[in-house]
């Protein structure tokens, strides 16, 4: 023990860990894949640290712990491990255990008297059942849960879980369980009389050897924390389209995910677990720990004491996976081997990739040691763009769809319950591959795909019907800016859309009373929506947690306001004076037409000449609508084929003097900048080349309702948003399918804002359109 004790010092004190001469090559591979998937996933920080018995044969860092001052990922770069954390505060109630403090069977009443969550079931609920996810507790609980920046103590989050009720009988099930890990830390607090974070760090952390791990960011652990991110689908809730800052709150169910650790102290713990338990826990004790509890005999897969238990090939495994706001950890062991390895990320909900690293890394440490060629893993390729183009399309089987999306220069893949997946080239194969997941395959078969066990032929999408009137209330964004709620309806059915990447179908039980399916993160939990006079939800409790209705936008119909950073009178009369940006030679001239000139059933709603804008005052002198001539005969074309569905095109802009985007710009909040073109670059808008468009019944001359309106700086304006209600969606779908058929590709945080194809060929423009000559 003194050895390893003495190892893991030395370790702590350097950066990186060279690779032991017989993991050279392994190390190698690694980095090749790493570097490949860091920039390929846009990671900002992976570190990764192998072990063999008692050694880290291997650790550094990747990238950028702290993107803005460059500070480097290393091996010692502190991370919040998430779930990760479960592990230790099991091991704490597993040293009570062997001095018979503790019995793992007995009702935890009789360690906390005053623990009643509403059991119908007739089974007493034990620590053993809540180490193993088996006690049939909700998810999270009502105080002090994942989503809670308020955090609280942990007597008030185990107290909340009185309000609740048991989802299944205790034993019956798999259910895991945050609140149960949670609760479980509590019993140490309150039996020890010591704070838990302090107790474990004591007993159980620093026993470990593990200098640089707590339960908070305490000493030096604060400064050396990685930066994370977060990211969404759609782009919502960011100000460049790709992620942002990961919020810092404490948990208030701390023992279920509050730990900070690095890849080294992971690799220590690991070595640890090799040696037996070393001091703080003994062989027989981990070996009860990594049997797979209420499972058959002999079962090699499921939830021991603590420890998620599977199997690599013939070798068993053991180890946990940890997700916290911008962290992914997985930590993965074979025990019988004594080989382990741990990455993290700084990128919410990588799993998929830490998972894949992980895996990687054990299969070339076993070639290594029997002697094996080290083979990279495989990388995937981005599919070609004739091949995107021929796939793009919708597909059904009656029972299922998904649709096939061009996505600049990547094909997606939608399936039913909205969630969206990359798809990539892997050889011959096409798969899924992303952040969020890798390996699915999709089948090509002429105009039929298939996806597991379906085959989906190629077909035009089905109007949907409106949704029932009274889910209308209830549709909308719900929580917190670092965790928004979607409830949504797609399919006929009420969706939720919850930590930005799970959806789940759900079931009507009464009015404004849901349950989600019997699987997944909330298998078994109900929502309630609490709604006004008129039947507008003011909250959801989703599955014991309150979200509050989210104030983003306005009404259908209405116009959002932004208040200007300066009277615009002034910005006008600087932007007048100013000059454009200057442009290379050799640009095409300019050869501007007014759309109604080519089709005059094209409809005008030029909202800058109005002061219904989103800085509330006119812009233009005349409500009228201009592109280069290609892009007007473009789209022509568009409307006139949009004409055999019933609709036609509503044009809000087109072409924008460039004095006007200096204004915008000037006028517009720095959060809000993503919406507006920056005038030293000019504008595809200045070029001519750019329109903002919706569209209009042709049978009654309305326009269309979608999902949010127009120039609305809101999550609701990306093209992918995943909000809202089936219909408008598709009408939203149609529009961009119909612009992008001909040379127009949309704007990523704008669905109603196309450029088309050419417009790097055009000059900026700066001519006001009453001194432009009729065409």
């Amino acid at each position: 023990m003194a050895l390893a004790l003495a190892c893991t010092t030395a370790v702590r004190a350097q950066e990186t860990v060279a690779p032991r001469a017989s993991y050279a090559q392994v190390a190698a591979a690694l980095e090749r894949f790493i570097e490949h998937e860091r920039a390929d996933k846009e990671l900002p920080a992976v570190s990764i640290a192998l072990v063999d018995g008692q050694e880290i044969v291997w650790a550094r860092g990747f990238g950028f712990a702290n993107p803005k001052d460059s500070t480097r990922a290393t091996a010692q770069t502190v991370y919040r491990v998430g779930s990760v954390s479960k592990l230790f505060t099991d091991i704490g109630i597993m040293q009570l255990v062997e001095r018979g403090a503790i019995d793992l069977d007995v009702p935890i009443t009789k360690y906390l008297p005053g623990f009643h969550p509403k059991n119908p079931f007739g089974k007493s609920i034990t620590l053993r059942q809540m180490m193993s996810h088996r006690a049939g507790l909700v998810r999270e609980p009502p105080a002090g849960n994942y989503f809670d920046p308020n955090g609280g103590s942990l007597a008030n989050m185990v107290a909340s879980l009185n309000a609740t009720t048991l989802v299944y009988p205790p034993e019956a099930r798999t259910k895991y369980s945050n609140a149960a890990i949670g609760t479980v830390g509590y019993v140490l607090e309150h039996m020890q009389h010591e704070p838990f974070a302090r107790y474990l760090k004591r007993t159980v952390l620093d026993a470990l050897g593990l200098r640089s791990s707590a339960f908070e960011p305490s000493g030096d652990l604060a400064p050396r924390l990685a930066s994370a991110f977060m990211w969404t689908m759609d782009g919502h809730g960011t100000t460049d389209g790709v992620s942002f800052p990961a919020p810092t709150f404490q948990l208030g169910m701390a023992p279920a995910g509050s730990m900070y650790s690095t890849v080294t102290d992971l690799g220590r713990f690991m070595s640890v677990l090799f040696d037996g338990g070393g001091t703080v826990l003994k062989r027989e004790t981990l070996e009860k720990m990594w049997t797979p509890q209420y499972a058959a005999p002999g079962a090699r897969t499921g939830y021991g004491i603590g420890f998620r238990i599977d199997t690599l090939g013939a070798h068993r495994r053991i180890g946990h996976g940890g997700a916290i706001y911008g962290f992914a950890t997985e930590l993965e062991a074979l025990p019988d081997d004594k080989l382990g390895v741990a990455v993290v990320t700084t990128m919410d909900a990588a799993n998929s990739v830490t998972s894949r690293i992980a895996d990687a890394a054990l299969r070339m440490m076993l070639a290594a040691r029997e002697g094996r060629a080290i083979v990279d893993a495989p990388l995937t390729a981005p599919l070609p763009a004739a091949r995107i183009r021929t796939l793009a399309g919708h597909y059904e089987n009656g029972k299922k769809y998904a649709d096939l999306i061009p996505d600049w220069d990547e094909l997606r893949l939608r399936e039913s319950n909205g969630i969206m997946t990359s798809l990539r080239a892997l050889g011959d194969t096409i798969v899924v591959d992303d952040r969020l997941g890798y390996g699915a395959r999709i089948g090509i078969l002429a105009d039929r795909i298939v996806i597991g066990a379906d085959t989906l032929a190629r077909t035009e999408a089905t109007k949907p019907a409106p949704p029932p009137a009274r889910w209308l209330g209830l549709i909308g964004e719900y929580g917190w800016n670092h965790d928004v709620l979607f409830i949504h309806e797609r399919n006929g059915q009420l969706y939720a859309l919850i930590e930005w990447f799970f959806s789940y179908p759900l079931t009507e039980i009464r009015p404004n009373s849901f349950a989600f399916p019997d699987d997944g993160l909330y298998a078994g939990e109900k929502l309630f929506f609490r709604t006004d006079a008129k039947g507008r939800a003011t909250a959801v409790v989703a599955a014991n947690v309150m979200f509050k209705r989210r104030s983003v936008g306005p009404e259908s119909g209405n116009q959002l306001r932004i208040t200007p950073l300066r009277p615009v009178a002034e910005l006008r009369k600087e932007a007048m004076v100013a000059t454009p940006p200057k442009e290379r030679d050799g640009l095409r001239a300019p050869e501007l037409v007014e759309l109604v000139k080519l089709d005059p059933t094209i409809k005008l709603e030029i909202r800058y000449a109005t002061s219904n804008n989103f800085l509330g005052t006119p812009f233009y002198s005349q409500g009228r609508a201009f592109m280069q001539r290609p892009a007007a005969e473009a789209l022509v074309r568009v409307h006139r084929k949009l004409h055999e569905k019933g609709f036609g095109l509503l044009i809000h802009d087109a072409y924008r003097p460039w004095f006007v985007t200096k204004m915008f710009w000037d006028a517009t909040p720095d959060d809000k900048k993503v919406f507006v073109a920056n005038p030293a670059n000019g504008s595809r808008h200045n070029r001519g080349e750019a329109v903002d468009l919706t569209l209009y019944d042709l049978k009654s001359g309305k326009p269309i309702e979608m999902v949010g309106t127009y120039d609305e700086t809101t999550g609701r304006s990306y093209p992918d948003y995943p909000g809202g209600t089936s219909l408008q969606r598709w009408h939203r779908d149609l529009l961009r399918n119909a612009m992008e058929a001909d040379g127009f590709t949309v704007f990523n945080a704008e669905w109603w804002h196309f450029d088309y194809k050419d417009w790097r060929e055009y000059p900026i423009g700066n001519v006001a359109f009453d001194k432009l000559s009729a065409r």
